[in-house]
């Protein structure tokens, strides 16, 4: 029975998933190297998460670009530095081809020095005829020479090693900041350990180009060309037999490209997938522990980084093979020499000096050569990770203003104190990308400036995604959001979200102080600032209490803190920040009655003045909003004041009666 075309099952060992990846890999099921191409037997198949297979990332699954393509997009990074690479180069030029003529050296002390054929008759006229003489010249020449390519060999690496790691922060930068302009539903593919993989590794391989691509590759070339010239001046016919190794350079080139290049590409996206996977592990280990999932998930680990191995392996096997190719090559041509050489000068054709020579300069080209095959592993991996990188590039930025609205406008048109902060909502229409249902519909709603809009309804209506479209992490599908009569879409996000301040139930805090997590926004607040927000966030008394006050690490995502800590943590950053718009994302869901009457009387002074969007399902706490819209399957069903809303008897009504009567119970209960 032949194999089948389905992917190895869950729990399958890294050996049958290894096999499976060979097998997809010579039926040409991998584009890449690590991804499957759509496959109708595979469509057809039911949608089940396979834990134990890493999983990539959608954003880094594309088809290899040629060499050509990744040759131009490295130029074409190297902007602004090609006088010192051209001097770097220069530099190495000179250096290789002083090394090209040290060989003649030897030649000369054979053949003039310590025999007598063809003697000191022979000698150029402007070389003393004195032997001794003849020796110390030769010998300074070559303390001299080494030097020369010691001091100017050094000062070039020196220009490439720092020219490197300028790119590698350009790269890096470059990178996190198209990252983070990345629309929300392509970021969330990446995982934190994808997104570190990306940043560590790949940024970090492609500034290892301007070594493997141009320094050494370019040494190569210098020093095999001079070789061929020396050659040719030595002897012609023994320059043909050293011709015949450019074919082996060519072969071994093309393996790297068509077996190596993609099996480099499969074992870093492997590695990512498990990365990813041990940082989501980390990250949820309350969960682990709480299923009992200590064990399976190692277990996950431990296969994903077997099966990594096989895959290194693999290519551990086609690289020795081609050095093995090599370490047979290299020799056998120089026993051919030596035979050659040595037959011609018992024949009287040619000098001991013309062989010692020649055979010197064969094994100068033997050592570009093998140095372009060594090179050639470190150059499929980093062009693999220029692949990767290009591939994030490519991503478009969030948010694209609309060709037939308004050029984005700068950040410094946005004046503070001009935004009066009128939101509307017109005829808004949400669909997330990828999804099959509208998850807001038709949605009409004006907020005056320094309004507060409380939004109500029960989980899934809309409440979450409404405030998302205002805080324009997404555009709305139809209809349009406007600033005080101005599109958002014609607004540069940076420039608009400087207005913002957002507060939301899931709260994200950082690893970092206390004071550094209040004062985000801006990181240059004074003491007294962070402070006198910490007091209107009800938190100054508990951050009193930490051992080192403000100056206290509170770990990552604030992992030291409470529930409650972190809220009041979070609304304190958000005071620090004095926005315009403010939107609370049941910012008062963990903390307990006393700590919620206190930051309810924060909030009440923080929003005056400011629009403002509230989400709560706790309904006590927005009945003096100016305006009360209760969603339900994303449409407005009803909008008013709190008394207004009672007296109609509908929806918001029964939501006020439903938690009057569970509250009930809840006290009869206790």
């Amino acid at each position: 029975m032949g194999p089948s075309n389905v992917p190895s099952p869950s729990g399958a060992s890294s050996r049958a998933r290894y096999r499976d990846y060979l097998l997809r890999r010579k039926r040409g099921d991998l584009s890449d190297g690590a991804t499957v191409r759509d496959d109708p037997a595979r469509a057809a198949a039911p949608a089940r998460r396979d834990w134990t297979q890493p999983r990539g990332d959608p954003l880094l699954q594309r088809t290899n670009r040629s060499f050509r393509e990744l040759f131009l997009a490295f130029l074409a990074l190297l902007h602004g530095w090609w006088p010192t690479i051209a001097a770097a180069l220069g530099a190495l030029t000179l250096t290789a081809a002083v090394g090209v003529l040290m060989p003649l050296s030897t030649k000369v002390v054979i053949d003039y020095v310590i025999t007598d054929r063809p003697g000191p008759d022979g000698l150029p006229l402007w070389l003393p005829r004195d032997r001794h003489a003849l020796l110390w010249i030769i010998g300074g020449g070559l303390l001299t020479a080494g030097a020369f390519i010691a001091v100017l060999g050094t000062w070039g690496r020196y220009h490439m090693t720092r020219l490197t790691q300028l790119l590698r922060v350009r790269v890096k930068r470059r990178t996190f900041e198209h990252m983070a302009r990345m629309p929300l539903h392509r970021l969330h593919h990446l995982k934190s350990g994808g997104v570190a993989s990306i940043l560590r590794e790949d940024a970090n391989s492609v500034s290892d180009l301007l070594f493997n691509l141009l320094y050494n590759p370019w040494r190569a070339v210098i020093t095999f060309v001079g070789g061929l010239v020396f050659l040719t001046l030595l002897d012609w016919r023994m320059l043909v037999g050293g011709l015949i190794l450019v074919p082996a350079v060519y072969f071994s080139h093309r393996t790297w490209i068509a077996r190596i290049r993609p099996v480099h590409r499969a074992i870093k996206h492997t590695r990512t997938s498990t990365d990813a996977h041990a940082t989501e592990a980390f990250g949820g280990m309350r969960i682990v522990r709480a299923f009992n999932r200590q064990k399976g998930e190692s277990a996950r680990f431990s296969r994903n980084n077997h099966l990594m191995s096989r895959q290194e392996m693999l290519a551990w096997w086609w690289m020795r093979s081609l050095e093995v190719a090599w370490v047979i090559i290299a020799p056998a041509t120089t026993a051919a020499a030596l035979v050659y050489g040595g037959s011609r000068v018992l024949a009287g054709d040619l000098t001991i000096g013309d062989v010692v020579a020649f055979t010197s300069y064969l094994f100068m080209l033997l050592g570009p050569m093998e140095t372009l095959v060594g090179v050639a592993a470190n150059l499929q991996t980093s062009l693999a990770g220029l692949d990767r990188i290009l591939d994030v590039w490519a991503e478009p930025p969030e948010l694209t203003p609309d060709d037939h609205l308004a050029p984005t406008t700068p950040t410094t048109d946005l004046d503070r104190a001009a935004v009066r902060g009128r939101i509307d909502l017109d005829h808004v229409w949400f669909r997330y990308p990828g999804a099959n249902a509208d998850v807001l519909t038709d949605i009409c709603l004006s907020c005056p400036a320094g309004a507060t809009i409380a939004l109500v309804g029960a989980s899934g209506s809309g409440k979450t995604t409404l405030c998302n479209l205002v805080a324009r992490f997404f555009d709305p599908t139809q209809g349009r959001i406007t600033l005080d009569g101005a599109d958002l879409r014609s607004i540069r996000p940076e420039s608009y979200r400087a207005l913002l301040g957002i507060v939301e139930q899931d709260v994200f805090l950082f690893d970092g102080t206390v004071a550094e997590n209040i004062a985000y926004a801006d990181p240059n607040a004074p003491h007294h600032r962070i402070e006198a927000a910490a007091r209107a966030a009800n938190a100054h008394d508990f951050i009193a209490a930490l051992e080192r006050g403000y100056d206290t690490i509170i770990g990552e995502r604030g992992v030291r803190l409470s529930g409650g800590q972190k809220q009041r943590i979070a609304i304190a950053r958000a005071l620090l920040a004095e926005p315009r718009i403010l939107i609370l994302d049941e910012a008062t869901s963990n903390l307990d009655t006393e700590s919620e009457r206190l930051i309810q009387q924060a909030l009440a002074g923080l929003m005056k003045g400011r629009t403002c969007f509230v989400i709560a399902h706790r309904l006590s706490t927005i009945r003096d909003a100016d305006l009360i819209v209760v969603l339900e399957g994303g449409r407005i069903v009803e909008s008013g004041r709190h008394d207004e809303l009672l007296a109609r008897a509908g929806r918001y009504r029964q939501m006020v009666e439903a938690q009057v009567h569970a509250a009930r119970d809840y006290a009869q209960a206790k």
